[in-house]
C-alpha cells in the first residue's frame, strides 16, 4: 500500500510503494527489460546459428555455435568489471547505465538485419552495453538504501525478481517470435523493449536526486577512524575463501551455462516438441496461466509505481505504460495464435532434383557437414510427400497452398505455411494441397523450456529463503557444494534420458519431462550458490578491497561462460564417440565431484572465515 513518508535520501517528501522507495521500482521495470533483451537474445543466438538455410538461420554446425556462444556469454562477465571502475572514476552510475543502454538498444538492431557484418557488430555493441550497465544499476540500487541498511536485503530481493520476470517474459516472447515468425523479428523485439527501458530511465531518474552522479574529489571513500582493524591472517585466510568460492563456481557456470547451448539443442533436436489433443489442450492452458500470472502481477507494480510518481516523472511513466501495451498486446496475440493452431494433412509436391534452400550471407565453411552429405545423395524418385502442417490460419480439404521445409528435408521435416508475397523470398518452396484437418496440435517452441528457470527462481525463492531463516542453514562451502551436488542431478535426468540412443544419434523424440526436472534441479542448485556466493564475497572482503574480490568474482564466471561454449562444442564429437548419454554424464560427474570435494573440505574452509556466518 503506498503511504506518504519522508525519503532520507531525499530533500522532498515522497510516496513509497510497498514500503520502498519509488526509485526502486524505476531500477526494478530498467532492469527487467534490460534482462528481457539479454535473454530473449541468448535464447535464439544457438537456435538461430544452427538453424537450416530454410529456416532463415545460418546452418552453423553445433561446435562453431557453442564456440560463439562461449566467447559471448564469457566477454559479458568481463566487461561489467571495466564497466564498474569507468563509472566510479568517470562517468558515474547513471550515465554509465544510459550510455550502456544506448550501445545494446543499438547492438539488438544490428543484429535483426542477420548479414554477418551487422550480427558481429551487434554482439560487440551487447558485450561493451552490458559491461557499462549490467554492474552500475545494482550500484544506485545500494546507494538508494545507503542511510537504510535494515531495507537493503529486502531491496535487492525485490530487484532479483525484476531481473527473473525479465528473463521470463524476454526467453518467452522472443524465442516464440523467433522461432515461429521470424529471427529478425524475435532479435528486434529485444531491442524495442532495451529502448523503452532506456527511455523509462532517462526521463526518470531525476527521482534520484544526486544519487548515481559523476563523482567529484568530495566523493572519495573516506577510511571511518573508528573502522575495527582486523589481523593480517584473518584478512588472508578471507580473501582465500573468497578464491576458493569463486574457483568452485567455475564448475557450477560452466554446466549451468548449457541451457543456452547444448541444452537448447538438446530440445530442438532430440524432444518431442509436438503434443496432440488432451495434451496440446493442458499445456495451452499452463502456458496460458505460467505468461498470465507473472503479467498480472508486474502490471500491478506499475500501476504502484504510477500512483506514487504521478506528476514527478510522467513520461517516464508513460514509456513504462507503454511497454506494457504492447508486451499484453504480444500476450494476447500470442494465446490467440496457440489456441487456434490447428494440424492439418498435406500432400507435398517434392523438391526438382536441382533445387536448394535460399543462401544466406554467412560465412562460406559454416555450412554443416550433415547439409552437405545430404545435397551428394541421389534424388528420390518424384512422387508427393505426405506431411503435416501446424498453422492458425484456417485451411480446407483440396485448398492449395505454399509451404517451406525448415529443416530442409524436402517437405518430410518442419513446414511453415507461405504467403505469395512470402514464397518469393523462398527458393526451396514447394506446392502442396490440404488432404484433411488433423485437429488439435501444438509444437512447443525449443525456446520455451528455458523460461522454467525464472520460474521455478520465482516460485521456490522464498521457500529457500525461509529454510536459510532456521537451524537448517548451513555453512556457505556447504551451501556451494550441495548447490553443484543438484546440478549435476539435474544432468543426470538428460544422461538417463539418451541412454537408449545409437551413438552419433543426430534427433530423437524424447520426453519434455526430462529438461522440466533438469531445470527443476538446475534452479535449486543456483538458488544454492548465486545470492549466497555474493552476499559472502561483501561480507569476507576488507572495504577497500570489495571491488576487487567482486571483479574476481566476476572473472570467474567469466571464464566459466567461455568453458561452457568450448566444452558444449563437444557435443556431437562425444556423441558419436561414446553416445549423447556420455555427454550428460560428464557434466554429471564434474559438478557432482567438486560439490563432494567443498562439503569435505567445509570444515576447513569454516575456519578460515573467522566467525563470518
Amino acid at each position: 500500500m503506498s503511504t506518504l513518508t519522508a525519503n532520507t535520501d531525499s530533500p522532498q517528501t515522497e510516496q513509497t510503494v510497498f514500503g520502498h522507495s519509488p526509485g526502486l521500482f524505476l531500477l526494478f521495470f530498467t532492469e527487467m527489460w534490460e534482462r528481457f533483451s539479454y535473454y530473449g537474445m541468448r535464447a535464439l543466438l544457438v537456435l538461430f546459428l544452427v538453424s537450416d538455410a530454410a529456416a532463415g538461420g545460418w546452418a552453423w554446425t553445433r561446435a562453431e555455435a557453442m564456440e560463439l556462444y562461449g566467447w559471448y556469454t564469457g566477454l559479458v562477465y568481463v566487461t561489467p568489471i571495466l564497466g564498474g571502475i569507468l563509472a566510479d572514476a568517470i562517468l558515474g552510475y547513471r550515465r554509465a547505465v544510459l550510455l550502456g543502454a544506448l550501445l545494446m538498444t543499438l547492438g539488438h538492431g544490428a543484429m535483426a538485419f542477420e548479414t554477418r557484418s551487422m550480427f558481429y557488430a551487434g554482439l560487440v555493441l551487447l558485450i561493451i552495453g552490458n559491461g557499462l550497465f549490467k554492474p552500475n544499476i545494482s550500484s544506485i540500487v545500494g546507494q538508494l538504501y545507503k542511510n537504510k541498511p535494515e531495507k537493503k536485503d529486502s531491496a535487492y530481493t525485490i530487484f532479483y525478481m525484476g531481473i527473473n520476470a525479465g528473463a521470463f517474459f524476454g526467453m518467452l516472447f522472443c524465442g516464440y517470435i523467433g522461432e515461429k515468425i521470424s529471427w529478425s523479428y524475435g532479435f528486434g523485439l529485444a531491442g524495442i523493449f532495451m529502448f523503452l527501458g532506456m527511455l523509462m530511465f532517462q526521463f526518470g531518474q531525476t527521482i534520484f536526486g544526486e544519487l548515481g552522479l559523476a563523482p567529484t574529489s568530495k566523493d572519495k571513500p573516506k577510511q571511518p577512524s573508528e573502522q575495527q582493524q582486523v589481523p593480517q591472517k584473518v584478512e588472508t585466510d578471507r580473501l582465500l575463501v573468497i578464491g576458493i568460492l569463486s574457483f568452485f563456481t567455475i564448475f557450477f557456470w560452466m554446466a549451468f551455462e548449457q541451457a543456452g547451448g547444448s541444452m537448447n539443442i538438446f530440445a530442438k533436436d532430440y524432444t518431442a516438441r509436438v503434443l496432440k489433443g488432451t495434451a496440446a489442450t493442458a499445456f495451452f492452458w499452463v502456458d496460458t496461466l505460467l505468461t498470465l500470472v507473472p503479467l498480472v502481477i508486474v502490471t500491478w507494480v506499475l500501476f504502484k509505481l504510477v500512483a506514487a510518481t504521478r506528476g514527478k516523472i510522467a513520461l517516464s511513466n508513460a514509456f513504462i505504460v507503454f511497454s506494457f501495451v504492447i508486451i499484453w498486446s504480444a500476450a494476447v496475440w500470442r494465446m490467440n495464435r496457440e489456441f487456434n493452431t490447428r494440424a492439418y494433412e498435406l500432400a507435398v509436391t517434392p523438391l526438382p532434383a536441382a533445387a536448394a534452400p535460399a543462401s544466406t550471407d554467412k560465412p562460406a565453411n559454416s555450412a554443416s557437414e550433415e547439409s552437405a552429405a545430404a545435397a551428394e545423395k541421389p534424388a528420390k524418385p518424384a512422387g508427393p510427400v505426405t506431411a503435416s502442417l501446424l498453422t492458425d490460419v484456417t485451411l480446407e480439404a483440396g485448398q492449395e497452398v505454399i509451404v517451406v521445409d525448415l529443416a530442409g528435408k524436402g517437405g518430410e521435416g518442419t513446414l511453415r505455411l507461405l504467403s505469395e508475397s512470402e514464397a518469393a523470398n523462398y527458393s526451396s518452396r514447394q506446392q502442396a494441397v490440404v488432404k484433411r484437418i488433423l485437429g488439435n496440435e501444438t509444437e512447443v517452441t525449443a525456446s520455451w523450456f528455458q523460461t522454467l528457470n525464472s520460474f521455478f527462481i520465482i516460485a521456490l525463492a522464498p521457500l529457500i529463503g525461509r529454510i536459510w531463516e532456521t537451524r537448517l542453514n548451513p555453512s556457505a562451502p556447504v551451501k556451494f557444494g550441495l548447490g553443484l551436488i543438484l546440478l549435476g542431478v539435474g544432468f543426470a535426468a538428460l544422461g538417463m534420458a539418451c541412454v537408449g540412443l545409437e551413438k552419433g544419434a543426430k534427433t530423437a523424440q524424447l520426453s519434455m519431462w526430462w529438461l522440466v526436472v533438469a531445470y527443476l534441479f538446475h534452479t535449486l542448485g543456483e538458488l544454492f550458490v548465486s545470492p549466497v556466493g555474493l552476499s559472502y564475497v561483501s561480507k569476507l572482503a576488507p572495504a577497500r578491497l570489495v571491488g576487487l574480490m567482486f571483479g574476481i568474482w566476476f572473472l570467474a564466471s567469466a571464464i566459466a561462460n567461455y568453458l561452457a561454449g568450448l566444452s558444449g562444442a563437444m557435443i556431437d564429437k562425444i556423441s558419436e564417440q561414446y553416445g549423447l548419454a556420455t555427454f550428460f554424464f560428464v557434466f554429471t560427474a564434474v559438478p557432482a565431484i567438486a560439490g563432494f570435494v567443498l562439503i569435505a573440505g567445509s570444515r576447513e574452509i569454516r575456519r578460515r572465515m573467522h566467525g563470518i556466518e
